[in-house]
């Protein structure tokens, strides 16, 4: 018998409470496996009056017994890495018996930090909100076939990282860019590797179908958002990986044909961190009233948030793009309050309407509106979809007209228990 795989991924700009759902369905699953994305999102989980940021970590290592895995597609920064690990020790989890880390995984050295500096720094006003901490030019030696792997750990490592450091300093040079100091840094990075060396450093692709050829069941999940696919997403103000379902398969090493359900999970409403296009975001006060509601600020980053409306024609094109089964929509109780709702049905580009997403984003878009009454009732204490509103049921089910796909979860608050299952 072959077990399963699942894929859970956020359909927006990220932030959509991915750790959260991932805390709420491991139960189902024997593992859980990270297969993309590094230290630059954060999941947060809230549970017996306790919040966790987890970065690196998947979010399953809370569940007993379960095996974690940090698939090769991840970047991992040592000294990070070590740093959530070992707060997530001293609350009491066995991390070094269930967390396995793909050989594969590339490593992000002190000087691609400098290096993320640098870039961004030299784009002038054309700026793409990275967080620094250093993922770009960490894909981008990958793709370049000059990465540092977590395997290259094993052996020879310090003239490996000496020739890296290097190549690095050279091409920092060139850029003009030599006022930083790495010292301490570094420091805390070596002491990071050493740390790595006490968790199991396993080859994640053969772990993986094994466990599947067990029986064994998996759920993979993805850190970011569609819109930030480094393909799909509204480039260039997009991450360096591939945040979509396909990149389950080359961050795990896993056949397109052992996917089973692909769970999309979205906001009630629509958020993005940092520079890029937005078109439905809101300026006025109601944007502002959904970013205190929804304590709209980044886990990692504490950045504040852009707020606007859901957009239909945006998470459309995510449903496509990731083949998704079942939805899940996140933080509706943020919405509450308001008298009227309103969704983004189609765009008007540059005067014409289309239902499609275009290749760019950035200019002549105009967002199309359906408003919907809104439900006015604080549903956070609400244990069964019984109790919903009818105006909430209607929201609900103008969305599944709308997108095609059913909603199988609604979060009614940040709490594990806050979770509708339909």
């Amino acid at each position: 018998m072959t077990g399963k795989v699942d894929v859970l991924l956020g359909l927006q700009w990220g932030d959509e409470g991915k750790g959260k759902v991932v805390d709420v369905l491991t139960p189902k699953y024997d593992v859980i496996a990270r297969f993309q994305g590094g230290p630059n999102a954060g999941h947060t989980l809230e549970f017996n009056g306790e919040k966790y940021v987890l970065r690196s970590i998947p979010s399953g290592i809370f569940q007993g017994g379960k095996v974690n895995i940090i698939g090769n597609g991840v970047v991992l920064a040592p000294d990070l890495f070590m740093d959530e690990a070992k707060d997530l020790e001293k609350s009491g989890h066995d991390l070094k018996s269930r967390l396995h880390i793909s050989k594969k995984a590339h490593l992000i050295m002190p000087t691609h930090r400098v290096l993320d500096a640098a870039i961004e720094a030299s784009k002038g006003k054309n700026k793409v909100g990275t967080t620094g901490k250093g993922i770009g030019p960490t894909y981008s030696d990958k793709i370049a076939r000059t990465g540092l792997r977590v395997g290259d750990i094993l052996e020879n490592f310090e003239e490996k990282y000496a020739a890296h450091k290097a190549k690095h300093e050279e091409t920092l040079r060139a850029m003009n860019y030599t006022d930083y100091d790495i010292t301490e840094v570094e420091k805390k990075w070596l002491e990071g590797i050493e740390y790595l060396k006490e968790f199991q450093i396993v080859d994640s692709e053969h772990e993986i179908n094994k466990t599947l050829k067990a029986g064994n069941s998996i759920l993979c999940e993805g850190a970011q958002g569609t819109m930030l696919d480094v393909d799909f997403g509204s480039y260039p103000f997009v991450t360096s990986s591939n945040t979509i379902c396909a990149g389950a398969c080359t961050g795990l090493g896993l056949g397109p044909n052992k996917i089973g359900e692909v769970f999309g999970i979205f906001k009630a409403y629509c958020t993005r961190v940092g520079a890029g296009p937005f078109p439905t975001e809101l300026f006025d006060e109601t944007g502002k009233k959904m970013r205190d509601i929804g304590h709209e600020y980044g886990a990692v980053t504490g950045r504040e948030r852009r707020c606007g409306w859901i957009d239909l024609v945006a998470l459309r094109y995510s449903i496509m793009v990731n083949g998704v089964t079942q939805l899940i929509m996140m933080k509706s109780d943020v919405l509450d309050t308001f008298d009227t709702i309103k969704a983004c049905t189609a765009y008007k580009v540059n005067g014409v309407e289309t239902p499609d997403f275009p290749y760019d984003i950035e200019k002549g878009i105009e967002p199309i509106y359906t408003e919907l009454p809104g439900w006015k009732t604080d549903m956070t204490k609400f244990t069964s979809e019984d109790e919903f509103p009818q105006e909430f049921k209607n929201y609900i089910k103008f969305l599944e007209e709308q997108l095609e796909t059913p909603i199988k979860i609604v979060s009614i608050g940040p709490d594990r228990e806050q979770t509708i299952v339909r």
